[in-house]
């Protein structure tokens, strides 16, 4: 009994500092340090949450950029990716589909589809596509917005702009997120219907 007095002791300090003092410190330097990334890096427009730039959307509509397929449709709470290796034939025949339904909506050869737009990220809430799919996609967003040849050269550069560099110019490649694209395209040319 003269050992459980001290260990209650030192177990309900310790409770205190990790699971109350430690995380309410921590999110307080965070919200200080931080604002925007500590609230989730919350996207407004007009003043309304449209999303995160974190977090990948569903974008459907013929009028905006298609993000990466999802394996959890987009939804954070069940995020991940569908675990089918290499040589699963479940994975070759959702790629399979993937492709000609693109291939057919983008009226392009299949074999010039980059594969980013073919396959799942490994959370399945990626929200970035690399700068080959981002321009992919040009012409099939022009043709459905009804865009002339000047608003596609001005679609074209706003893609560029749009374009991301690795993290401290070395980590990761060249991306663009697809939300703040979308909504630069509406600012630019008009909402649409998503």
């Amino acid at each position: 009994m003269k050992h459980f007095w001290p260990a209650l002791k030192i177990f309900l300090a310790l409770t205190v500092l990790t699971g109350i003092v430690y995380p309410l410190a921590i999110t307080g330097i965070s919200h200080r340090a931080f604002p925007h990334k500590a609230q989730g890096s919350l996207v407004n427009v007009n003043g309304q949450e449209v999303g995160s730039v974190l977090i990948g959307q569903k974008f459907t509509g013929p009028g905006y950029f298609w993000p990466r397929p999802s394996a959890v449709d987009y939804n954070p709470l069940p995020s991940g990716g569908s675990n089918l290796g290499p040589i699963s034939a479940t994975l070759k025949s959702q790629v399979d589909q993937r492709r000609d339904a693109l291939a057919s909506a983008l009226g392009k050869s299949a074999a010039d589809i980059p594969p980013d737009l073919l396959f799942a990220s490994g959370s399945g809430l990626d929200p970035h596509i690399s700068p080959p799919a981002a321009f992919f996609q040009i012409n099939r967003v022009a043709q459905a917005r009804n865009l002339d040849s000047a608003d596609r050269k001005k679609l074209r550069s706003l893609v560029t702009s749009r374009i991301e560099k690795p993290d401290w110019y070395f980590l990761g490649q060249p991306r663009v997120n697809v939300l703040l694209l979308n909504i630069a395209v509406d600012t630019a040319f008009g909402e649409r219907q998503p």
